[in-house]
């Protein structure tokens, strides 16, 4: 899977029309649906990360930035050739989940690269002010659409405040405020700041429910839409709820009468009464974008292990997938059509895609702005456990079961790194090669954990004498 995907990845590249403002970025895009859509690239750049350099991952988010407008207002979708905005029904400003921040922050851990934090950084806070202008309301909170939030046919009507949107705003000024510290900019580390904490305590004040143990949406008037969607869980990524009402909200992961179906996790509650096991939408679908968001979140809270647990387990849906496609065309006897397909949406408990009444070409064949993620991203930061800092010249491997696994020839700023463990007769043994020194961090069972400087060559060392 991780190879098919780099192999899939080459053919989904493009540029602008003469006109549109953006013809000097060569970008990713989804072949199948040609448009410049802002969660695309969003989501997209934290697999392309990984590319050892032969893609960029940033372009399409340049491209996004060049279209902003004098406001500051950037627009969910454009259309390639004009450079024009595409609207959207119900969703009039073109609104989306703000995470410019979040993701420039990944890539700058990712690259090392702190000219591109300055050159960043005021697009990110002219964006975020048209959304404080424009969509925040005299109690504090965000007002925008449910369609803003990429949840099309959810079942959020009435929901004016949405749990997810607001969410996002926090961590957009969370990450403001991180991109600030790492250029040392004292104010605009102190203003993002204290915007965080503002919208946090809010947040934790109207939209908690401590008898259900979850966040609501709110509609005009304040009060609670009680509708349970995988949205609430853009909270742990924005580092909202105390560590008790993370456990509540992680408690609802694992239940499977709630998002802990066998594929995790589905958009919408199972025990919502308009759930629906084939997903229809976003009434139940597992989406990767989402599932690799929830991930990303019980990562913050330190469930590293249920994490990679869910993070198998959706992989090998997406495998069992593409098989059960590959045994039914080779029953109706045209094995030799067969493609192996990777879908936009797969059903929550059972092999295979997704369906939404209605929209017959969804979800997408071959998504792989979201795809990705789980083949890429999850497989290196997840399964494998490794996480990589460039300015930090750090690796920290968090192992959370003892196994043959590692990484090979992996790059990191001109920097090719390998690191395997495997099983000798002196016992479980981890074996490193690499061009420079920096410092690795080895976290065992969350038992063992030591720091080490790690010199250029090869080198070993035993678990057990750690």
């Amino acid at each position: 899977m991780y190879d098919r995907t780099w192999a899939w990845v080459a053919d989904c590249w493009t540029s602008g029309g003469p006109a549109s403002g953006i013809d000097k970025f060569r970008f990713f895009y989804y072949v199948q649906r040609p448009r410049l859509d802002a969660m695309e690239q969003i989501f997209s750049s934290f697999f392309l990360v990984y590319s050892n350099r032969i893609y960029p991952a940033s372009n399409g988010l340049d491209a996004l930035y060049a279209l902003q407008e004098a406001d500051g207002a950037i627009r969910s979708v454009y259309d390639i050739e004009s450079g024009s905005p595409i609207s959207e029904e119900g969703n009039p400003d073109g609104l989306f989940l703000p995470l410019f921040a979040w993701t420039e922050f990944n890539l700058y851990h990712k690259t090392a690269n702190k000219k591109r934090v300055k050159d960043v950084l005021p697009v990110l806070t002219k964006h975020y002010k048209w959304l404080e202008a424009r969509f925040k309301d005299a109690n504090g909170l965000y007002a925008a659409p449910p369609v803003a939030a990429g949840m099309g046919n959810s079942p959020r009507e009435g929901a004016a405040y949405l749990v997810d949107f607001n969410a996002a705003m926090a961590m957009n000024a969370l990450y403001i405020s991180a991109l600030g510290d790492i250029l040392n900019d004292k104010d605009i580390s102190f203003q993002y700041k204290r915007d965080y904490f503002s919208l946090k305590t809010r947040i934790n004040g109207k939209m908690w429910n401590a008898e259900e143990g979850f966040y609501y949406d709110l509609d005009e008037k304040e009060a609670q839409v009680k509708i349970r969607t995988i949205g609430t869980y853009w909270l742990l990524l924005a580092e909202i709820p105390n560590e008790e009402r993370a456990e509540k909200l992680v408690a609802k992961l694992k239940d499977p009468a709630g998002f802990g179906t066998e594929n995790p996790f589905p958009t919408l509650s199972a025990d919502h009464p308009l759930f629906d096991k084939k997903g229809n939408g976003f009434r139940g679908s597992v989406i990767t974008a989402y599932t690799f968001m929830v991930i990303k979140g019980l990562e913050k809270y330190n469930f590293y292990e249920f994490a990679r647990d869910c993070a198998i387990r959706h992989l090998y849906f997406i495998l069992d997938s593409m098989h059960a496609e590959a045994d039914q065309a080779e029953a109706e006897g045209h094995q030799k059509e067969h493609k192996p397909v990777v879908w936009g949406a797969y059903q929550p408990q059972a092999e295979g895609k997704a369906s939404w009444e209605g929209h017959p070409d969804w979800p997408y064949p071959h998504y792989l702005p979201y795809n990705g993620l789980a083949s890429v991203t999850l497989m290196i930061e997840n399964i494998v456990g490794l996480y990589i800092s460039l300015p930090r010249k750090t690796v920290d491997w968090i192992i959370p079961n003892l196994e043959i696994m590692g990484i090979e020839n992996l790059s990191l700023k001109r920097n090719m790194v390998t690191i395997l463990s495997s099983k000798s007769g002196r016992g479980w043994e981890i074996h490193m090669e690499s061009e420079k020194l920096y410092y690795f961090t080895i976290n065992v069972l969350n038992k063992k954990k030591k720091t080490l400087p790690i010199p250029s060559g090869k080198c070993s060392m035993l678990i057990d004498k750690i």
